[in-house]
């Protein structure tokens, strides 16, 4: 039997939203390469993964010590 990972994905307003930050942060932390593995949708649009939101959580509590 195969275990299927949680496939929410999250938008960016989602993302901003939830961990107050502006898309301009997002966007740079991803060029930076601090994000991963970033999807997009069919019309380029960004969809965040469960990976991605540990991520985000991992350089907020680091710029934050």
């Amino acid at each position: 039997m195969v275990k299927r990972k949680n496939l929410r994905k999250y938008k960016t307003k989602d993302i901003c939203d939830r961990f107050d930050i502006s898309r301009a942060t997002l966007f740079r932390w991803e060029s930076e390469g601090l994000l991963t593995d970033v999807e997009r949708d069919w019309r380029g649009w960004r969809l965040y993964g469960d990976g991605n939101l540990k991520e985000i959580e991992k350089i907020i509590r680091s710029k934050s010590a």
